[in-house]
């Protein structure tokens, strides 16, 4: 069944004319989103590649919207000049608190647009091409019945010094594709489970709960088989993409946040507890707990009915 899966609902040379998903609209908005914290490096420039898509008389992006988590440097500044709407997390659904994490980002960028379709993209990304959007629109636009469409490519791991051609990916392999395996198999013809690059419906991410950190993408992914089969879901082959990678440290509490959000979509209980990690400092191995939040946010379409007091 998942080869099956892998074969038809899998584009491994995505090539659609802009034009022909323009055509294939039908009146569908499309919405792109970047949620940022402190990417003043390249943000402005993963903005300004996208800002062609928006023009002329039937652009095939409606809006272009950063949403920034909390940043400290130019990141707002840079994405506005670039070229993009930016929007702050606290202003959106403002009557909530904002809880730290990407996924509080995601779900609340819910709110801030207007879009049918919802293009999701990282903004630490390096030497961006925007043809990873009409990729990711493609099947969205043009195949029946589809509602998650996943990106996929080969991850460079990029060290201090040095680029090494694979080796990024390092939580999917170690954490994301055993879980996968053991708990959903059919989802293992998923090629990154935890890409950053996707688009869905709007119906689909208003319909489901948001994991407030990392574990957003894998609980998305899982929620859309759910409601939509595998016949719901298709990956396309974006390339290369390149980014800033994470410590080890900073992977393990990704890491703990993914787990939580799998095991509460497998009915397996979660202690709830964070991740202790060490670090050997003057000769001796001192002990950090990172606190993770396992909350989640509730299906849009749930907070938008609520009276608001």
């Amino acid at each position: 069944m998942t080869e099956q899966w892998f074969a038809h609902r899998t584009w491994q040379t995505p090539d659609w004319a802009i034009a022909d998903l323009t055509a294939a609209k039908n009146g569908r908005r499309v919405s792109v989103v970047l949620p940022a914290l402190d990417e003043e490096a390249t943000v402005g420039a993963i903005v300004a590649a996208i800002v062609p898509l928006t023009r002329g008389p039937a652009p095939l992006v409606d809006e272009l919207v950063v949403v920034d988590s909390g940043s400290t440097d130019r990141t707002a500044e840079l994405a506005a000049a670039a070229g993009a709407r930016v929007v702050h997390r606290e202003d959106v659904v403002p009557h909530l608190d904002p809880v730290p994490g990407k996924g509080e980002v995601l779900w609340r960028s819910l709110a801030a647009t207007d879009g049918d379709l919802i293009v999701f993209l990282d903004s630490d990304l390096v030497d961006f091409d925007p043809g990873f959007v009409p990729a990711l629109l493609g099947p969205l636009l043009t195949a029946p019945g589809v509602g998650l469409v996943k990106g996929f490519y080969r991850r460079p791991l990029r060290l201090e010094t040095t680029e090494n051609d694979t080796g990024g990916g390092r939580v999917t392999e170690l954490l994301a594709r055993p879980l996968l395996a053991s708990l959903r198999p059919r989802l293992s013809g998923v090629v990154q489970p935890l890409g950053g690059e996707y688009a869905a419906t709007r119906e689909l991410l208003e319909s489901v709960p948001f994991a407030a950190g990392y574990g957003v993408e894998i609980g998305l992914l899982i929620d859309a088989h759910d409601r939509l089969g595998l016949e719901g879901l298709a990956q396309v082959n974006l390339g290369v993409r390149k980014h800033r990678n994470r410590s080890l440290l900073q992977l393990g509490v990704m890491a703990r946040q993914i787990l939580g959000a799998v095991l509460r979509r497998c009915d397996v209980p979660d202690s709830g507890h964070g991740i202790t990690q060490f670090l050997q400092i003057d000769g001796e191995w001192l002990p950090t707990v990172h606190r993770v939040h396992t909350d989640e946010r509730p299906p849009m379409r749930e907070v938008r009915a609520m009276p608001r007091t």
